[in-house]
């Protein structure tokens, strides 16, 4: 078993949205989202995996494939099918926010990243 304190893991860029691998193997990827108010995540779609997002802080204006904005804020659970469109905007404070993917095609079988895959 891996395990972290995954609110001690989040690190904000001033300039941009910031995306951090904390677990990342041919099963799946797990990425700590990290915007500042105002912060958007433009329209993108994840290929080969439905994105699952569980809002851990702050309130964003989440969209999926309709286009249409709405807002969630902690404990908060977003499923977005494989290949569908979706953005995020920060709102009005800090927003953190974990998403998790099914199968990354482009690792290596056996090769782990991200803080979790880095040896003790």
């Amino acid at each position: 078993m891996r395990s972290t304190q995954i609110l001690q893991e989040v690190e904000f860029d001033e300039l941009r949205p910031n995306a951090k691998p904390v677990y990342v193997d041919e099963h799946g990827r797990v990425l700590l989202f990290a915007l500042r108010p105002g912060q958007i995540i433009r329209e993108h779609s994840a290929p080969h995996s439905p994105f699952y997002a569980l809002v851990l802080q702050g309130t964003g204006a989440f969209a999926g494939e309709d286009g249409q904005e709405h807002q969630f804020g902690p404990d908060a659970l977003l499923i977005f099918g494989p290949n569908e469109v979706h953005s995020v905007r920060a709102l009005d404070e800090d927003l953190v926010f974990v998403g998790f993917l099914h199968g990354a095609p482009t690792v290596r079988p056996g090769k782990t990243g991200g803080e979790l895959g880095r040896e003790e």
